[in-house]
């Protein structure tokens, strides 16, 4: 899940990233802001969904994954849309 907040006199926006798997003990976000190199840690709540809050620029276009346990690579199924990768998968996007 993603909630988005929108500040008037900001020229950014604040999303809470909200995923649940099954088996997970680590879940980090890359590909935000075009860094597939740097990830996004994920915190694991009581129910055991991960969350993440992060500030992305207003006006614009992210693609992301997920990466679970340093292995696997999951999208995001609420997110705003999906495009296909240079891997013959695909990224999940968000639109801010």
């Amino acid at each position: 899940m993603i909630l988005k907040t929108y500040y008037k006199t900001k020229d950014y926006c604040k999303v809470k990233f909200s995923f649940k798997t099954e088996n997970a003990e680590t879940v980090k976000i890359l590909g935000l802001n075009s860094d597939w190199q740097h990830s996004v840690d994920m915190s694991r709540k009581k129910d055991g969904t991960f969350a993440a809050d992060v500030t992305l620029p207003k006006d614009s276009r992210h693609q992301f994954k997920y990466l679970v346990n340093e292995i696997e690579w999951l999208n995001e199924p609420e997110a705003d849309a999906h495009e296909p990768n240079e891997f013959g998968g695909s990224n999940s996007v968000i639109v801010l």
